[in-house]
């Protein structure tokens, strides 16, 4: 078994605890543990406090916003928007990637293990 490392004794925010919960909540707790570089067990002691409601938030978190549906059809019109201009982007340059398969810098082509001559007179390449 390996050794671990040992760590000074960390103080953390309620408000990274709360988030950190969230987190555990989503991906999994070891997962989440790791990926915030903190104890597994910590977070499993916090997500405990979380359910037994003894994990308080810290003043001015962010809090879930009620928006008008007009407010959200405005903003899924745009994401629409941004999608479509983003796909055309991708097309453009899968366009222009393929169009430039063609103008690679060598006169032979590789086609089951033998090579071929492209784009070069075979009695000019043996010469």
């Amino acid at each position: 078994m390996g050794k671990k490392k040992l760590v000074a004794n960390r103080q953390y925010t309620d408000e990274f605890k709360v988030e950190a919960v969230r987190l555990g909540g989503s991906i999994g707790g070891n997962q989440a543990a790791k990926r915030l570089g903190i104890p597994e067990s910590s977070l499993w002691n916090w997500i405990r406090l979380s359910r037994a409601g003894k994990l308080k938030a810290a003043d001015g978190t962010a809090v879930a916003v009620k928006r008008s549906a007009s407010e959200l059809e405005a903003e899924n019109v745009r994401l629409r928007k941004e999608l479509a201009s983003a796909k055309l982007d991708l097309e453009i340059v899968k366009k222009a990637a393929a169009g430039s398969m063609g103008h690679r810098n060598t006169c032979f082509k590789f086609s089951r293990g033998r090579m071929k001559p492209q784009g070069l007179s075979w009695a000019l390449i043996q010469t």
